[in-house]
């Protein structure tokens, strides 16, 4: 449905004087925060006159350094305070009531949806996990008619078709099951792994779908779709595959329709929704823009078979968990006092199959629930990459100016009228899916999602804010959509080393958040960017307190205040207030006690590990010198993984030099408090070593599954002995070192 057939869905709405469609309040807690920030800011400011004062009057080099290094790692840390007081300026909650769009709107009259699923690797990303969140998508309470499921297939892979196609066969019985029994969970996996009702039709769809999900497992397991392909039209969509050269790198453009509206129907009559498969050209000498440019491809090709006026992005394993969901981001796009310069409705990222604790913290509470919360009472929260509802109007250029593509066909207003297996329809598709159609055009700068970052989502988002567009964060009480989580700290720790190498290639870029962004959007929401923009800078003080003040207490040296002395508490308000607000904000936002505790532990453990060797792997990038990439976060789940997830123990298993740097703190930390505790007992400079032997007892208590990992466990997921060597000696390295120089 094109562009301003839904701005008149919105002028028809407004002119029948409909009842409210969402509502606006406040956090209470507003004036508490402003207040805390201009206090704590006070004492960040006494902190620094404290350490002006010792370097000006530092009678020996070690201490001049020593508290050099601790002003730097003070001014990260204050650096982003100040970023983070921005979602605490003025956080705004949101309320939907999407049963009153049904009151004065027909069915039939709502716009059309284009939902885009991308998938890269069907070996990290089991093709059964995306065909259970295409399927709960196209079982919305929804017109059919209007929906649109494009599938992007990076991996370009015949596995990822053949599942489609078995999911076509399934999509039959499984929408109009849905509509008849008023079920809530629309992935059928969700569904059947659930408490649901018995019967014999319940059944009998369970019988269906297991069946096709051993079919997809079992070529998926084998490599092979031959045994299942009896019929020529089937032989003709891979018979791409056949040619000479095709390889996951280096591919033509395939796209099949797998399912047509208007042309194939469900069991019960009704129609079924387009479902379209995407696998993009690829070719070694082009550039392949990782996810943004699969995005970019799906916007045009989905333009000129349909060119619904709104899209929605998801990843592949982030299955819709509420039918009613278009109707909650409908609530916002069809008010015609936000419309005109709102670009998208984001949902949080909710995940099942969290442990108790949460131990390597996915629920990223603070990213996907509490900070934009605080973002929406500025202009918006920041895209997120899935759970988003795009005007495609907001893709092509700013709220005033439209920047139109080379061909008219694939702009936001074009009209599509003809069906999407029309020739015409068809060779545009394939034109506008080339790998070299980009060349000397806007795409990925002014059009569409945007190029220059592994974080294509962060990126896009902050750039069309930057533009004028606004945003409104959707968080309704029933999550809806429902993801995985990555179940061993590797796979945690990469996914975050790969963000913060993106968020540095923003913050460092010509659109810097610190200076493009606060000219563009304003102080506060420049200064909510710049949180995450500078994530990985971290590692600095992180390391510098995991280190630094226990090697001096190994030593003898007191180099903080002693417990008798006026800054001591100084020092303890700022820790305690640091700490304090941010439980208060966790818990308040529906957390536990023990997630807080995962939530702090986690933040220690990446900024010794995947925020230091991202910061490293963007310096050596930024002079040269190649780095890995992009990698795909594997969702296949392990069941001895599992089941040691689910009784809380952490998974290392394999080498990583991330796991080095971890191990080299905890050993450090525990002979340090160990030493400081002996000493501390004997009576031994008890008020100067305090703040020291607090430090490393806290780190210690941090480290429990490290040390656990090394000395108490036996499984597969306990702690390379090669990794504990290489810490071990790395460690005593150091403290030999320190030793010298401290001495």
């Amino acid at each position: 449905m094109e562009g301003p057939r839904l701005r008149e869905c919105s002028a028809a709405y407004a002119s029948h004087a409909p009842p409210l469609l969402h509502s606006l309040k406040p956090s209470r807690r507003t004036g508490s925060n402003r207040l805390f920030a201009t206090v704590y800011a006070c004492a960040i400011i006494a902190l620094f006159y404290r350490h002006a004062h010792i370097l000006l009057y530092s009678k020996t080099i070690v201490s001049f350094y020593v508290t050099l290094t601790l002003f730097i790692s003070d001014l990260i840390l204050a650096f982003m305070w100040v970023n983070g007081q921005a979602f605490r300026m003025r956080p705004v909650y949101r309320k939907e009531y999407p049963e009153n769009i049904e009151k004065v709107m027909k069915t039939s009259d709502l716009p059309a949806l284009d939902i885009f699923i991308c998938t890269a690797d069907p070996y990290k990303e089991p093709p059964v996990s995306v065909v259970n969140t295409a399927l709960s998508v196209m079982a919305y309470d929804y017109p059919t008619e209007k929906i649109s499921v494009y599938v992007s297939d990076d991996g370009g892979s015949t596995l990822t078709l053949f599942a489609f196609m078995e999911a076509t066969k399934f999509a039959a019985h499984w929408l109009p099951f849905c509509r008849k029994n008023d079920i809530a969970e629309r992935s059928p996996d969700e569904y059947f792994a659930s408490n649901h009702s018995r019967s014999s039709e319940t059944e009998k769809i369970k019988t269906m779908y297991e069946s096709m999900k051993v079919r997809i497992e079992h070529v998926v397991e084998t490599g092979k779709v031959d045994e299942y392909i009896t019929n020529d039209q089937d032989r003709q969509a891979f018979s791409k595959w056949s040619t000479d050269g095709f390889t996951r790198q280096n591919h033509p453009s395939v796209i099949q329709v797998l399912l047509e509206k208007n042309k194939d129907r469900d069991i019960t009559g009704h129609w079924l929704p387009n479902l379209v498969y995407v696998s993009r050209q690829k070719s070694k000498t082009f550039p392949h823009h990782f996810k943004a440019g699969a995005l970019n491809v799906l916007v045009r090709v989905s333009a000129a078979m349909t060119n619904a006026p709104i899209i929605l992005t998801l990843d592949c394993d982030m299955y819709s968990n509420d039918p009613r969901t278009p109707l909650r981001a409908l609530c916002y796009m069809l008010d015609p006092e936000i419309q005109n310069n709102l670009a998208y409705i984001q949902f949080p990222q909710e995940y099942h199959g969290l442990n108790k604790s949460d131990i390597y913290a996915c629920e990223h509470k603070r990213l996907f629930k509490l900070n934009p919360i605080g973002f929406d009472g500025l202009s918006g929260p920041n895209y997120v990459g899935t759970g988003c509802f795009f005007l495609r109007r907001a893709l092509f250029g700013g709220p005033s100016t439209l920047v139109l593509p080379e061909i008219r066909e694939i702009s936001p207003d074009y009209i599509v009228n003809k069906p999407i297996t029309a020739q015409s329809v068809a060779e545009l598709a394939y034109q506008v899916a080339g790998c070299n159609y980009e060349n000397q055009t806007e795409w990925g700068c002014k059009i569409g999602f945007r190029y220059g970052s592994l974080v294509e989502d962060y990126y896009t988002g902050f750039r069309l804010q930057c533009e004028g567009w606004r945003s409104i964060f959707c968080y309704p009480e029933r999550a809806a959509f429902l993801g995985d989580v990555p179940f061993n700290t590797l796979d945690v720790l990469g996914q975050n080393k790969r963000w913060a190498i993106g968020l540095l290639e923003v913050a460092f870029s010509r659109y810097s958040t610190i200076t493009f962004g606060v000219k563009s959007m304003g102080l506060f929401m420049g200064l909510g960017y710049s949180y995450y923009a500078f994530w990985a800078t971290l590692s600095i003080p992180i390391a510098t307190y995991s280190f630094l003040p226990q090697l001096a207490l190994l030593n003898g040296v007191s180099i903080f205040p002693k417990v008798s002395e006026p800054w001591f508490l100084l020092y303890m308000f700022l820790f305690l207030g640091a700490y304090g607000q941010d439980f208060l904000d966790f818990v308040v936002g529906g957390g536990t006690i023990q997630r807080w505790w995962s939530d702090q532990r986690m933040w220690m453990m990446r900024g010794l590990s995947c925020y230091l060797f991202g910061l490293t792997e963007f310096l050596l990038k930024s002079i040269g010198i190649p780095t890995q990439g992009f990698n795909v976060t594997s969702k296949v789940i392990d069941n001895e993984q599992s089941k040691r997830y689910d009784q809380g123990l952490f998974e290392f298993g394999v080498p990583s030099p991330m796991f080095v740097t971890l191990t080299m703190a905890a050993i450090i930390n525990l002979f340090s408090f160990s030493y400081g505790l002996i000493h501390f007992l004997n009576g031994s400079n008890k008020e100067g070593l305090f703040i020291q032997l607090f430090l490393s007892a806290s780190i210690v208590m941090n480290c429990l599954p490290i040390y656990q990992a090394i000395a108490l466990r036996s499984d597969k997921g306990k702690m390379p002995i090669s990794t504990t060597i290489t810490a071990t000696v790395l460690a005593s390295a150091i403290y030999a070192v320190a030793t010298i120089v401290l001495k």
